[in-house]
């Protein structure tokens, strides 16, 4: 048992940039959240509800992340922000239950108003729900029973939203071993009885399969698509039932089954068949794409080579060469005072050693340098690419993107979306409906030749 107590003096400077590893990138921040209910208005006023997001900016993302899928149906504006004024700033416990809570109000009026006879309206009260309780599940700890709890509350309110609204929809596993893997499919009504044009989408380290419809599966849809909806051991929806299944550098491996499942469908057309990957699904999709010349088009947003040197490069230094004096183990985490590890560190730093099945930070990040997709393999790449990032994303993914272009074996096309177009975050969360412009422009001109 380490005692980490011992070795705290040693430990501040690199748990400070330790920190920084952890979150991804973000978009600016829009001030601290007053973090507490305003007081009565005293004269007239337009509103009581502020434009204010949080000081800490992990927290400021993932609030832009939520107000992004509005555009879709995932969430009310108003509803965010009066949300925001109620958090406590950097506090992952306020977080969960300030939209836990929001989640379970919303999923009660949605089943009033099917219970009335109102599908329309309970449909989009549903699809609002169901991403309250995404945002809920974020922070909480994979270990912690409320994590399942929140993400099978939002998956129900998911397939609730889907019924309400009569959608070909189909909820099924993909076989991995004893553990099989969560995944849906959605059968376009436009397409007949003719085989259409199918495009299959994964996402990343905290994305859902509910979220990734709200993002781009909708888009998608809307135009002609059939869809499936994949997510492979770690991710997000496996945690929900096998908790300690852990990442796997080897994604060709889900990305077979996927296709294999998809193109055995009467109603796929074998020569339009189509993969995207989204954040770390970025990395995802271009490996299986090294090894699946059945795809005909990729789509990696953003374009990940490197899983090792994408996390290295926000922390500013290696973890996987720290001396072992100064690693964290899973066991020492409680054991660390809040003032030398906030509580948002805490948990980001156990759910990336859990979820890459490693006993130590160190560890985690020495795991992490399996996560490649080599030279050899982006030039097996053979079928058109589109490669995408935000200019706001910082020097690493802009590298990587950039070598992407560069290396990939086929023909490849690249977007850098920029803060004029407020889509210069990672994976453009504050202006989604701008991604699947282009996304899904270059996909239905690319199947169109």
């Amino acid at each position: 048992m380490n005692q980490p107590h011992t070795s705290l003096p040693r430990r501040r400077g690199f748990m400070a940039a330790a920190a920084s590893s952890l979150a991804l990138p973000v978009l600016a921040q829009n001030g601290p959240a007053p973090g507490a209910e305003p007081k009565p208005a005293q004269g007239l006023e337009r509103s009581r509800t502020r434009v204010a997001g949080f000081a800490d900016a992990e927290m400021d993302y993932q609030l832009l992340r939520q107000l992004g899928t509005a555009r879709y149906g995932g969430a009310s504006v108003g509803e965010c922000l009066a949300l925001a004024q109620r958090i406590q700033n950097g506090d992952p416990a306020s977080w969960i239950a300030q939209f836990a809570a929001a989640g379970a109000r919303q999923q009660a009026d949605a089943q009033a108003r099917a219970q009335r006879g109102h599908a329309h309206s309970a449909r989009d009260q549903y699809l609002v729900a169901c991403n309250s309780f995404r945002a809920a599940e974020y922070y909480s700890g994979v270990l912690d029973p409320q994590h399942a709890r929140l993400g099978l509350h939002s998956r129900d309110c998911f397939a609730a939203a889907m019924r309400a609204q009569g959608s070909a929809f189909e909820a099924f596993t993909l076989p991995w071993g004893d553990t099989p893997l969560p995944a849906y499919y959605f059968r376009n009504p436009q397409a007949g009885t003719r085989p259409g044009k199918t495009l299959l989408i994964i996402s990343g380290y905290d994305g859902t399969l509910e979220e990734t419809w709200l993002a781009y599966g909708r888009a998608a849809l809307e135009r002609g698509y059939h869809l499936m909806l994949l997510t492979g051991p770690g991710q997000m929806d496996t945690l929900r039932f096998h908790p300690r299944l852990a990442f796997v550098p080897e994604y060709e491996r889900i990305g077979k089954l996927a296709l294999d499942h998809v193109l055995a469908r009467p109603g796929t057309d074998a020569r339009r068949v189509a993969l995207m990957g989204i954040s770390y699904g970025g990395y995802f999709a271009s490996r299986i794409a090294a090894h699946e010349p059945r795809l005909r088009a990729l789509i990696a947003n953003s374009p990940i080579v490197d899983l090792h040197a994408y996390m290295v490069s926000f922390a500013g230094f290696d973890p996987a060469e720290m001396p072992d004096a100064q690693d964290i183990h899973l066991a020492d985490i409680d054991h660390i005072p809040p003032s030398e590890l906030p509580a948002q560190t805490r948990e980001m730093m156990r759910n990336l050693m859990l979820r890459l099945g490693q006993d130590s930070f160190k560890q985690a990040y020495q795991r992490l340098r399996q996560f490649r997709v080599d030279d050899a393999g982006l030039a097996r790449i053979r079928c058109p690419a589109l490669a995408l990032v935000g200019s706001g994303e910082g020097a690493e993914p802009l590298t990587q993107y950039r070598h992407f272009i560069k290396t990939v074996g086929g023909p490849v096309t690249g977007h850098v979306f920029s803060a004029e177009e407020g889509a210069d975050g990672h994976c453009q969360v504050a202006n989604l409906a701008y991604s699947a412009a282009v996304s899904m422009d270059w996909l239905d001109e690319t199947f169109a030749t």
